[in-house]
């Protein structure tokens, strides 16, 4: 939802609940965990009026555990914390499904999946980022494919069943390749938004298996 159209907040969700898309994903950054600001609770709250869809909420903010309550209130579904961001992961991963939300963890780019090793069974979902987080339109970040690969070895290994999920320059063009690395979970922001049909965009990913 970064990539909507914020003067018609009301309209862009009654197309995502409309179309094909499963979630809705919204990005919450603070300026300090990365360099922007997008939105908080009003907003989120705002959209948890009109959706009648899930909200998949990515936290890129600082200290994230001293907000997990109010997210959740505000409308969220899922939760999703940053590892860089979180002195203790796995008391913030219990804080989230504590409140009935399910809980995931995001990498940055540089970050290794196997550093997710001591809490992957406690997870619903991974964020694997494949930009640099803190602005949308971002170009693909195709080391990410072999990120996913590795993480899904690992959690077919220990039979784990949570989520895969892509984040930054998905689109038509590198959709399939996502999946077939093992990720199930597609978030597709400009590549929807900016289409002239943003219905049938989600609906040609759709088309190809993904999920979000």
């Amino acid at each position: 939802m970064l990539a909507a159209d914020f003067s018609r907040l009301a309209e862009e969700t009654t197309m995502v609940n409309g179309s094909l898309a499963d979630w809705f994903h919204l990005d919450v950054m603070d300026g300090q965990f990365v360099p922007n600001i997008s939105y908080g609770f009003p907003v989120i709250e705002a959209i948890k009026r009109h959706a009648i869809k899930p909200l998949d909420v990515h936290l890129m903010i600082a200290s994230p555990e001293k907000y997990i309550e109010n997210f959740r209130n505000a409308g969220a579904d899922i939760i999703t914390v940053h590892y860089e961001a979180c002195t203790h992961l796995h008391r913030c991963l219990h804080q989230i499904k504590e409140t009935g939300a399910k809980a995931g963890v995001a990498l940055n780019p540089h970050t290794p999946v196997e550093l997710l090793s001591d809490v992957l069974e406690d997870v619903d979902l991974v964020l694997v980022m494949s930009v640099n987080p803190g602005f949308g339109g971002q170009k693909f970040i195709y080391r990410a494919l072999s990120k996913i690969e590795r993480l899904k070895t690992m959690m077919i290994e220990r039979n784990i069943n949570a989520y895969i999920e892509v984040d930054g320059g998905v689109g038509l063009q590198n959709a399939e390749r996502l999946l077939q690395a093992g990720a199930n979970v597609l978030v597709a922001g400009s590549s929807v938004f900016g289409a002239a049909n943003p219905t049938e965009a989600i609906a040609r990913m759709k088309s190809i298996g993904a999920i979000t």
